[in-house]
């Protein structure tokens, strides 16, 4: 399923990519580059490595200096611009792959961000989806019309039939059914909802028929603001930049003015044209920052090429330098730091009965049932359960069944607590089980057994084995302690956090809710990471300083409003990367450090003296070879073995454990 999954994605990515001009030119020109090194690295004839590479100039180049010219009509002068032409001086004289190069980290770099851009488009248009096209409104006698969703008004009733999505926020005025939210709030399990309570637009209705009154017009619904929410939110972080970037325009005009004036201003005084050319070439070579863009962008792509080889895409470089000036963690819960998936955690018998004979029970009864809660029972049992027959859904209550043990016939029904005011014996016990259990913030339902309360299964959506690791760990990589940002009620997400380690909840949040919490913790200048998985985390995703999904879990729209993705659910690997990006900065810092002091020194040189165009070449291609092999380090298994902090590695292994586990019991059934 996940092997199908992930090629499915890549060739969503790849056909996604071809419709994007961008992509299509970086890697034309990235063919080209590697196709010119090829002959070059075999001697073969210098026309031919010549022309491969001034075409990887044309196919990667021009974009650059469309950019480039367009700053300049805007009176603006950048690195685009500068870029294009150090790689055109730098085939001037001789130096054509080192322009080639520069070239493709341009044409790759700029490919990339119109890439993301892109999916993260479709992925908003695409969450529009989730809201129904058509609705059923009814009249004033109660007449059935079909019509447009976006046409409805505030005050007009809506019929949601049985596993319909509901066409707009309102409230219930008829009916009895349970709602499927978990694509808005996040809660794990379907909620009841009757005249009075909210319901969204998106959500999945259940058993019952109910009658909706709409309080907003389709344009200001929950998933409408999620959209609008995103679109806001990645325009403005669209605007930060890496450091080099930050700079660009104040160093491209000194280094233009500089080397205008080193031609000139000898020329003013009579000074001969070749020998001042010269050195104004020389010195626009030395320079130039391909140096510093190789000093900056290799750690950062090896940095995230390693993680990406141990489960975490990193999505661009400025979101890797983002994560690594993280200094607070906000986790979502359901399906972040549990499994998404609701699982019997106990059974208490009543009247006599025996623990695997009420699971029997309640599973043979729940065996039609496609409800996560009769699913969870099912799957608790193990084994097979008998044959059940006369089965009926309880609209918003549970199921009820006839089945066959030791050769009779037995009613039972499972369900909601509230199926205890019908019992016949036992509902005093079972109530007072019922409220210790949901006062620990579990789900309960009740069996009963022709008419009898038999027991109580409680059930939780459980936290992921490396959970309180992943805790643990980011608590002591980050300044403050991490908080739980949560749409499922407060009961179960304190008892949650309680289990992991987290001591900040913040429960029974709607998504624009979500965001309000974010940036107020991000409002002291805090860099939030935000990490969730479902379509109501996404605008959250999108508002922090870094938006972290789960890749297996979690949905299309969380996936693309994120600039991390833990590929494999690991939450472990979250601390290991924001370890990583870390050292990537630092070395990131001495290769600057290093780049810049070799411009200084053969700048100076040039001015001040006469720098041999061959020493000046020689100097400049050396930095960029020493920082480029400091970056490449990053790509080691050890400098992902190093970041990993000590709470993480049994938690991996426990896991690792807990899943192959899991494949023998699945096998064994």
């Amino acid at each position: 399923m996940n092997i199908c999954t992930c090629m499915v994605g890549r060739v969503r990515l790849l056909r996604l990519a071809a419709d994007v001009p961008e992509a299509r030119w970086a890697a034309a020109s990235t063919v080209l580059f590697a196709l010119g090194g090829v002959v070059h690295l075999l001697h073969g004839p210098t026309l031919v490595f010549w022309a491969l590479y001034l075409a990887c100039y044309a196919a990667g180049g021009w974009d650059p200096l469309l950019e480039g010219l367009r700053a300049l009509r805007e009176r603006r002068l950048d690195v685009d611009l500068l870029m294009v032409v150090a790689a055109v001086a730098a085939a001037s004289i001789g130096a054509v792959f080192d322009g080639a190069l520069l070239i493709v980290i341009f044409a790759t770099s700029g490919a990339l961000e119109a890439l993301a851009t892109r999916r993260t488009e479709e992925s908003i248009r695409s969450l529009l989806t989730l809201a129904p096209e058509r609705a059923t409104r009814l009249g004033a006698d109660d007449a059935e019309e079909e019509v447009d969703a976006a046409v409805l008004l505030p005050g007009d009733r809506v019929l949601v039939r049985p596993g319909e999505r509901i066409g707009a926020d309102g409230t219930v005025v008829d009916g009895i059914s349970e709602v499927d939210q978990a694509g808005v709030t996040g809660e794990p399990l379907p909620v009841r909802r009757e005249p009075g309570e909210a319901v969204y637009a998106g959500t999945v209705n259940g058993s019952g028929a109910l009658v909706v009154r709409v309080e907003v017009p389709a344009g200001e619904s929950v998933v409408a603001r999620i959209v609008a929410l995103v679109e806001e939110a990645s325009a403005t972080k669209a605007r930060t930049q890496l450091l080099i970037e930050r700079v660009e325009q104040r160093y491209s005009v000194l280094v233009v003015v500089a080397t205008v004036a080193l031609l000139t201003l000898p020329l003013a005084f009579g000074a001969a044209f070749e020998p001042t050319l010269l050195r104004a070439m020389t010195f626009m070579i030395v320079a130039s920052p391909c140096a510093i863009v190789l000093a900056t962008m290799p750690p950062l792509l090896a940095a995230m090429a390693n993680a990406g080889r141990h489960g975490v895409l990193v999505r661009s470089a400025v979101a890797l330098e983002r994560l690594a000036r993280v200094d607070r963690v906000a986790l979502d819960k359901t399906g972040t730091l549990t499994r998404g998936v609701p699982e019997v955690t106990t059974v208490v018998p009543l009247a006599g009965h025996d623990r695997d004979t009420v699971l029997r029970l309640a599973a043979a009864a729940e065996q039609p049932s496609e409800h996560p809660v009769g699913r969870a029972v099912v799957a608790a049992a193990g084994g097979p359960a008998p044959r059940c027959s006369e089965f009926r859904s309880l609209a918003g209550r549970g199921v009820e069944a006839t089945v066959v043990t030791d050769g009779d016939p037995r009613r039972v029904v499972v369900g909601a607590p509230r199926l205890l005011d019908d019992a016949a014996a036992g509902a005093d016990d079972a109530r007072a089980v019922v409220a210790t259990l949901e006062a620990e913030g579990r789900t309960v339902v009740v069996v009963l057994l022709d008419g009898g309360a038999a027991g109580v299964l409680a059930l939780t959506d459980t936290a992921r084995p490396e959970a309180a690791a992943a805790v643990a760990a980011t608590r002591g990589l980050t300044a403050a302690p991490p908080v739980l940002l949560t749409g499922d009620n407060a009961v179960a997400a304190r008892a949650l956090a309680g289990e992991v380690g987290i001591d900040d909840v913040r429960a029974g949040l709607l998504p624009h809710e979500k965001v309000t919490e974010v940036r107020a913790l991000q409002a002291d200048g805090t860099r939030l990471a935000v990490v969730g998985d479902g379509v109501n985390d996404a605008p959250a995703l999108a508002g922090a300083h870094v938006g972290v999904a789960m890749g297996r879990s979690g949905s299309d729209l969380a996936v693309e409003s994120a600039d991390v993705v833990l590929v494999r659910d690991d939450l472990t690997a979250l601390p290991q990367a924001v370890a990583l990006a870390r050292r990537a900065e630092r070395v990131v810092r001495a290769n600057l450090v290093i780049a810049g002091s070799v411009i200084v020194a053969l700048v100076t040189w040039d001015v001040v003296g006469t720098l041999p165009l061959v020493l000046g070449v020689a100097g400049h291609e050396g930095s960029t070879v020493v920082v480029a092999l400091n970056g490449m380090r990053l790509l080691r298994e050890r400098a992902w073995r190093d970041a990993q902090p000590d709470a993480v590695a049994p938690a991996r292994s426990s896991r690792r454990t807990s899943e192959l586990s899991s494949v023998t019991s699945a096998s064994t059934r």
